[in-house]
């Protein structure tokens, strides 16, 4: 959450700076700021709303500056206003930083600067960090700023992604990192550091990925950057290449990201499975988890971590290795994962499903799992972010970039990644049987031309229905095995991005207290294809019928009995009951993103979310 973008090098910064805010926008809008190194000192402007604001102040003042770092802000401290946004100058105006995080032990550090005569104008825990930096500084003049780092830093409680102007060293630009990401992009004569690497690409495609408590210092007139650990640990940065391309994080003539990475989900899916899939013979391999096959062949239990759609996904990932590989599975949400002790011992196994790769709780989690000796693994779609760098083992969606704060691509190429895993890790532990085996992965080939088909034929369908559904104040989503978990899906979706309250349920738990809400103002959203629990769920219809809740069905092509019920079907193609979750969640999305269309939402930035969590 925030979003940091800083240079150093030959060129104006402004215009690069103001561009990466907007690629990087998804990650908090609340306000955003800019600061440059001036003739006379630091020259700061920073603006409440969305960078856009923030754009037509810089071009009013026609800033230029060749060092400067730049915010887009997701309040966790204080109001949203011109005073707490970033960046901050320290009491003394010998530094100006931006931050990314959350410092847990701000109070008490704010107080004894207080105490210590240190004046304070904002509500934030950033500007106590640059505050006590400078006092630091201060306390140690003679200190470099590398051991002034160690010392301040030491004291600090909490997250950080930092980038930092001090007026001694004015073409600098230092960066600190703990749990808050932070890339540096290397350029000739030049380095662009971000949040992620969306800001980077037009520019470079080599980046350095800082670990856990680095602090990098960027002198233009250098190729490298010079890193430091905090803790002193030794390690060789590694420079890692960015492998998409820069139209991947453009609109490319969709009116919003949501639509256009929609409809990238048959390609999404297609890259998530590429090489990993044999012919012959039939079978899945998983290069990124062969090292440790032996430890989950014998693993008495999996438990799955994640986050909002990552949680979700993790759910359809339980009902598939319990199904295909007969290993116990748990699912749990990161973040009380992390703090009720669980228990753990060698054999389990903990994966963490992160989009981003740096989601804090779930991050949090697996290092938990670690300490106790857990196998950990990770699926998640950035290459170099956090997860993988942490974990034993795991698998990335190759999704491509996701702008849109509501998840579409990256949730069904999860789901494509954990039916890999089930299906690889079934056939290691020979509990799946080999005609189901080799059935689910000729119609996992066959998958990307179906949801491009579906996606095709389910637009104006969805639209139409939106058209009514927008009017609504609230909505039930109902589903039941695997199409439980596709029903939470939907419901967050709609809620996140049209703002209509809606719950996902199990059908069958409807009749222990949702029933009471139907009425004939309810709509109620059923996920009913023709699996194995088709005649449970006609049963659900039929008790929402008897109430006169307006229905909403999700059903296999070719079916006709759910028109006794309702004139709003969205039909999907027929699938073997595991893979059905990628196709029912797609008319989902469509009917949540032209709901949200319709009653005018900001689609792509809902408002008080942001794509990427990285504070608790």
């Amino acid at each position: 959450m925030c979003g940091i973008v800083a240079y150093t090098g030959y060129r104006n910064a402004v215009p690069l700076l103001v561009e990466g805010l907007k690629r990087l926008e998804y990650r908090g809008y609340d306000s955003a700021g800019i600061a440059l190194f001036g003739e006379e000192g630091f020259i700061i402007h920073k603006q409440a709303g969305k960078v856009s604001a923030l754009a037509q102040e810089v071009l009013k003042h026609n800033l230029r500056g060749s060092v400067g770092i730049a915010h887009t802000r997701w309040a966790t401290h204080g109001p949203a206003n011109n005073l707490n946004a970033h960046p901050h100058l320290s009491y003394d105006g010998e530094l100006v930083l931006v931050h990314n995080g959350v410092i847990e032990n701000f109070s008490r550090l704010r107080d004894f600067l207080s105490d210590e005569g240190v004046p304070f104008h904002s509500d934030t825990d950033t500007e106590v960090l640059a505050n006590w930096i400078a006092w630091i500084r201060q306390q140690h003049p003679r200190d470099s700023w590398q051991d002034v780092l160690k010392k301040a830093l030491s004291d600090i409680r909490g997250a950080f992604g930092i980038a930092m102007l001090v007026r001694s060293l004015p073409r600098v630009v230092i960066l600190a990192r703990r749990f808050s990401p932070l890339l540096i992009g290397l350029g000739k004569g030049e380095f662009i550091a971000a949040s992620d690497a969306t800001p980077i690409v037009p520019y470079t495609r080599r980046v350095i990925h800082l670990e856990e408590d680095d602090v990098a210092i960027l002198y233009p007139e250098s190729d490298e950057p010079e890193i430091f650990n905090l803790g002193n640990r030794a390690h060789i940065p590694q420079v890692q290449y960015i492998d998409w391309d820069i139209a991947k994080i453009e609109r490319g003539g969709y009116p919003h990201f949501m639509l256009k990475e929609i409809f990238e989900q048959p390609n999404a899916v297609r890259e998530c499975m590429r090489g990993r899939i044999r012919i012959e013979p039939l079978e899945v391999r998983l290069g990124g988890i062969s090292q440790v096959m032996d430890k989950l062949i014998s693993a008495s239990r999996i438990t799955i971590v994640g986050c909002g759609t990552s949680w979700h996904a993790a759910l359809v990932g339980e009902y598939l290795i319990e199904q295909l590989a007969r290993i116990p599975v748990e699912v749990e949400y990161s973040s009380e994962f992390r703090y009720r002790n669980p228990v753990l011992s060698p054999n389990d196994v903990v994966l963490g499903i992160s989009q981003s790769g740096e989601t804090a709780d779930t991050l949090g989690a697996l290092r938990m799992a670690k300490e106790r000796n857990a196998l950990i693994l990770g699926i998640t779609n950035v290459v170099g972010s956090s997860i993988p760098r942490e974990t034993h083992a795991g698998i990335y969606i190759h999704a491509g970039p996701e702008i849109g704060v509501a998840s579409t691509k990256a949730f069904t190429a999860q789901l494509t990644a954990l039916t890999l895993f089930a299906l690889h890790l079934g056939a290691n532990r020979y509990t799946i049987d080999r005609n189901i085996h080799d059935t689910l992965i000729e119609s996992l080939l066959r998958l990307p031309d179906l949801i491009q088909e579906t996606l095709q034929k389910l637009s104006e369908p969805a639209k139409r229905i939106a058209e009514k559904l927008a009017s609504a104040t609230s909505a039930l989503y109902l589903g039941r095995g695997y199409s439980y978990p596709v029903a939470l899906e939907g419901a967050l979706k709609l809620k996140e991005i049209s703002y209509i309250h809606a719950e996902g349920y199990p059908a069958a738990e409807m009749k222990h207290g949702p029933i009471a809400l139907i009425d004939k103002n309810m709509p109620v959203v059923t996920i009913a294809p023709q699996d194995s629990l088709y005649e449970k769920i006609i049963s659900n219809i039929q008790e929402v019928r008897a109430r006169q809740g307006w229905i909403i069905a999700v059903a296999t092509e070719g079916d006709t009995h759910l028109q006794e019920y309702t004139e709003d079907i969205l039909y999907i193609p027929p699938v073997p009951e595991p893979l059905y979750p990628i196709l029912s969640v797609l008319p989902l999305q469509l009917l949540a993103y032209h709901t949200a269309v319709l009653r005018g939402c900001d689609v792509d930035q809902p408002r008080n979310l942001a794509k990427s969590v990285t504070v608790e």
